[in-house]
């Protein structure tokens, strides 16, 4: 199986006061594959704006830049504003209309879509047709693992497409809040909401994060659970991409599914015990500090 992993979708930078950094939860996810050892394609767009030139700089640096990075004329590169609580949980606000919103069905997006053996995406990129429309097209053109990383920022999707977007995916990652909203009129526990989920789009794996309390996966008609581990977050920002980084390279590696939780788990946790969405880290060490 081809093991490049093409990711599709937002990249942006995240102000948080006077400092900027380069963010969005497909370019993290990158981001933290790349770290990992992987093979990873990044498709997007920026404006032509100084912040699009010095975010082109940013992918580059990061071996991250590739002809399926877009250049918008009209729209202007993304930039959120990220507030953190007393809790240090982030929230975002995103503007609109921004580049990303407006990513075309290239040739060079063709052909990586043909030939990579996985692909992340989320909800975010979509909120408008435009790029809506060329996820499904990259989709539906692509015999690749496809992951979906629900992702949801209110007000920015519609139930109609994050269920089409379901339909479409062999793997979906979703944390705990998300599934209520998503499994919607069920009146079991998260288990059996995970299985009227599965049962409804047939989804291959499905993965539901639960914060401090770890994450529970189905696959193949099992579940596999982690408590979490115990840590004195710094932030939240970037766990949850840093989780599913983790997790998909197991899964192209065939790891087995409780470890490979063990470990995506540990690589989140240690995450939110850093400043920022992308620290270096070693996978090993991580996990033999949390085991």
């Amino acid at each position: 199986m081809n093991k490049q992993i093409l990711c599709f979708g937002e990249v942006l930078w995240d102000a948080f006061g006077d400092v900027k950094k380069a963010g969005g939860a497909p370019m993290n996810v990158a981001r933290h594959l790349v770290q990992q050892g992987n093979n990873v394609l990044f498709a997007s767009s920026v404006g032509i704006d100084p912040s699009g030139v010095e975010l082109t700089g940013f992918l580059k640096e990061n071996g991250l830049y590739s002809d399926l990075l877009q250049r918008d004329e009209n729209l202007p590169t993304c930039e959120v504003t990220v507030e953190l609580d007393e809790d240090n949980q982030a929230t975002y606000i995103i503007p609109k209309p921004v580049s990303w919103d407006n990513i075309g069905f290239t040739n060079e997006l063709e052909a990586a879509a043909k030939t990579v053996g996985g692909i992340v995406f989320g909800s975010l990129a979509c909120r408008e047709e435009a790029t809506f429309e060329t996820l499904l097209r990259v989709l539906d053109e692509s015999y690749a693992l496809k992951i979906f990383d629900v992702n949801l920022r209110p007000p920015h999707y519609t139930l109609s497409k994050i269920e089409t977007l379901a339909a479409r995916a062999d793997v979906i990652k979703m944390n705990e809040e998300e599934a209520e909203l998503l499994i919607h009129g069920s009146s079991g526990d998260l288990k059996q909401k995970i299985q009227e989920f599965q049962s409804k789009f047939h989804t291959k794996i499905i993965c539901v994060t639960r914060g401090a309390h770890g994450a529970i996966i189905w696959n193949d008609y099992a579940f596999y659970e982690h408590p979490g581990c115990t840590v004195n977050v710094v932030d939240t920002v970037g766990a949850g991409d840093s989780f599913l980084a983790t997790f998909i390279t197991g899964l192209l590696n065939e790891t087995p599914m409780q470890p490979l939780l063990d470990k995506a788990c540990a690589v989140g946790a240690y995450v939110t015990t850093q400043r920022g969405a992308n620290p270096v880290y070693n996978v090993d060490e991580v996990v033999a500090q949390f085991s």
